[in-house]
């Protein structure tokens, strides 16, 4: 019995240390999860900043060449974001390019492939260029659930993104960029989720119906981080 008591005892130090051991891993994983947390919140590393300042300095020289050419685009300076309307590019209901919508393609993806690609340091922090399809939320007839006509929606708003992503490349940009292009694009159907506002808060229509280029960037504090 006294063998039996010293093994017991033997085994439940044994499973004393496993336990320890799992606890001080958990709490290790735990300090790094927090730890990258905090990163992501912050992102004031020094690459983030200087991230940031390239997108700005892009931004601004869109502005200024889009300006210059007269093509309508809404800009956002901090990102890079453009928004083209839906009018500019499509008849209603379709995702076919309008002769309109292609000779403003021809103008406008020339100028933005350019300028974006001639950054090299922004070119290294981007993750993705998204072409992202929007529409309204105005109902298509015959489709009585809102579910319905959410997918119908996010056919049409796919359809269009792809229409501008193909044509782009059809474009007289500077071709050296294209294996960059083709690397980088990505394609997104919004369906009617992200509608543009007017000051009363009712639905903008003519503005939700849209085609974004967004540059998705690289977070550098976080890959620095993770070793990257």
């Amino acid at each position: 019995m006294a063998i039996l008591g010293k093994k017991g005892k033997a085994a439940e130090a044994g499973d004393n240390i496993f336990w320890t051991t799992m606890a001080d891993l958990l709490l290790g994983l735990a300090i790094i999860f927090m730890t990258l947390f905090v990163l992501a919140m912050t992102g004031f590393s020094q690459n983030s900043v200087q991230q940031k300042q390239e997108q700005i300095k892009a931004s601004e020289e869109l502005i200024e060449k889009l300006e210059k050419e007269n093509i309508k685009a809404e800009v956002d300076k901090m990102s890079g974001d453009i928004k083209i309307s839906d009018l500019e590019l499509f008849e209603l209901n379709s995702w076919t390019l309008s002769p309109k919508g292609r000779q403003y393609l021809d103008k406008l993806v020339p100028i933005y492939v350019n300028t974006i690609f001639s950054k090299d340091e922004l070119v290294e922090g981007i993750q993705n260029i998204v072409v992202q399809g929007h529409t309204d939320s105005q109902s298509f007839s015959g489709l009585k659930t809102k579910d319905e006509q959410f997918a119908k929606n996010m056919e049409l708003s796919l359809k269009r993104a792809n229409s501008v992503a193909e044509y782009m490349f059809k474009t007289n940009y500077n071709k050296e960029y294209s294996p960059k292009l083709r690397e980088k694009i990505v394609v997104e159907g919004k369906s009617f989720n992200e509608p543009v506002l007017k000051e009363d808060g009712t639905e903008d229509y003519a503005k939700s119906r849209r085609v974004e280029l967004k540059l998705s960037v690289k977070r550098w504090d976080i890959m620095q981080a993770l070793g990257f």
